[in-house]
């Protein structure tokens, strides 16, 4: 490989780098499973498709935009600071080009292929991460995750409405979901990650209150998200299969979370953090396989 294909090739990685690709992929996952769920049996393939790519896209854009935003603070945080943009490998410029081109193509794609009701709703929901949660909800209080969670628990209401183009109780269930899980997911990390944000002076819940209060509240969001993990067999969204596995995946959960509360163990939050990913591909997983065993029975 010569030095001008690798330059490129590095480049391209640096790019693809600042949109956060495995964020991108569960938001992604969690989008298309709101668009499978809301057809029967299917949706039409252009909205599947193009639907999926364009809030991805768009979901993409966010992250970029939120890269440019907190270079300077990713700069002196350990997590972040090899990042293209704290490294110098990517300029503000190129980073606000590239995110401007992902989700101008991704918001055309929801004109083109789904609904104007959706493409307004994604870009709301862009703005309320890139703007309202980045430049001012995470510097301004410590409940910045639950009230900024909004716009990650977005994509299966975005994909619901994709298909269907408008609001419906099953959309708000795969919403409210995601938007409890939120909290001690990220709060996980945020303990294990606590020294860097205090370096920043970002006020995250383990910075302003303490790990041990943050503890007690990931296991509250935990009890909490165990029975909104419930609402799709309680609103007959779903059946059998669904509640056995909900309710597997939420103990699960839970016992990682009361672990963490109970031994005091600040090593377990990684851990728990990593469990919190598997959960959640892991429902939605559940929903689909039981959606789809609804449709063949009799």
């Amino acid at each position: 490989m010569n030095a001008e294909v690798l330059t490129t090739h590095r480049r391209w990685r640096d790019y693809l780098e600042i949109t956060k690709p495995k964020v991108v992929v569960l938001l992604t996952f969690t989008a298309t499973a709101g668009m499978l769920l809301a057809a029967e049996p299917f949706p039409p393939w252009t909205v599947l498709i193009f639907g999926s790519i364009g809030i991805a896209l768009v979901s993409a854009a966010a992250a970029a935009l939120n890269q440019v935003v907190d270079q300077r603070i990713d700069a002196v945080m350990a997590r972040t600071r090899n990042r293209p943009l704290p490294r110098g490998q990517l300029e503000t410029p190129q980073a606000m080009a590239f995110a401007a081109l992902l989700g101008t193509t991704g918001i055309w794609l929801l004109l083109t292929f789904t609904n104007l009701l959706c493409a307004i709703l994604t870009f709301a929901s862009m703005l309320g991460y890139a703007v309202i949660y980045t430049m001012f909800l995470k510097r301004a209080t410590p409940q910045n995750i639950v009230i900024g969670g909004a716009s990650g628990a977005a994509p299966p209401l975005l994909g619901w409405i994709a298909v269907t183009g408008q609001f419906e109780p099953g959309a708000a269930i795969l919403f409210a979901i995601v938007f409890v899980w939120t909290p001690p997911h990220f709060w996980a990390l945020a303990i294990h990650r606590r020294e860097d944000y205090a370096k920043v002076d970002m006020p995250m819940l383990p910075v302003t209150h303490g790990v041990e209060l943050t503890r007690l509240h990931i296991l509250l969001y935990t009890v909490l998200l165990f029975v909104f993990g419930l609402l799709p067999y309680l609103a007959g969204m779903s059946g059998l299969l669904y509640l056995i596995g909900a309710v597997i995946l939420g103990g699960r959960f839970l016992w990682w979370a009361y672990r963490m509360y109970r031994r005091k163990d600040d090593s377990l939050a990684m851990p728990t953090f990593g469990y919190s990913i598997v959960y959640l591909f892991a429902l939605f997983g559940v929903l689909l396989a039981d959606h789809y065993l609804l449709m063949l029975m009799p």
